[in-house]
């Protein structure tokens, strides 16, 4: 078998009533595929998905849609391993409103470390509202914390038990 990165790559090209698939599958069993759907909104498509090495760069395809969906991915709602986007899920989630996954940002957080403006939810938390194991904020609720108004087993700050009360 020749490189592929010299050869011209034939892919399976399906035209759906909403878009486009490129697949290509590897003589060892491995697979390609990327969707763009026909739709866009500013010059991003609606949906843009990616699966796998590319045959002919051999590397992964930067998914960048509306909806973005990828082992890397870039949009306004962005599902990846690394993902950024206005509304991010993902290992590596940098989002600008909403982060949601491992390591995340965002002026809304929630993950094992979330880092947020505003509200972080996660086992290492760090917002002006922080909750988590360890947490560090304005108003904290932590089995640690560090804050002004800090709740937790070895601290009751009577400001952050109210203002933990009334967010029920």
């Amino acid at each position: 078998m020749g490189n592929l990165l010299l050869e011209k790559v034939e892919y399976k090209i399906e035209k759906t009533p909403s878009g486009v698939w490129r697949r290509y599958l590897y003589p060892s069993g491995q697979s390609f595929a990327e969707y763009k759907s026909d739709r866009t909104w500013f010059g991003l498509p609606l949906l843009h998905f990616t699966y796998g090495k590319c045959p002919e760069t051999g590397k992964r395809v930067v998914a960048k849609g509306v909806v973005a969906v990828g082992r890397i991915a870039t949009g306004i709602l962005a599902i990846g391993q690394a993902s950024f986007g206005l509304f991010a899920v993902g290992q590596l989630a940098i989002g600008i409103l909403l982060g949601l996954g491992q390591g995340v940002t965002g002026i809304f957080a929630a993950g094992q470390l979330a880092l947020a403006a505003y509200l972080a939810l996660g086992q290492v938390a760090v917002g002006w509202i922080s909750i988590g194991q360890f947490a560090v904020g304005e108003y904290v609720l932590a089995q640690a914390g560090f804050g002004a108004h800090v709740w937790s087993p070895k601290a009751a700050d009577p400001i952050a038990i109210d203002f933990f009360k009334s967010l029920l």
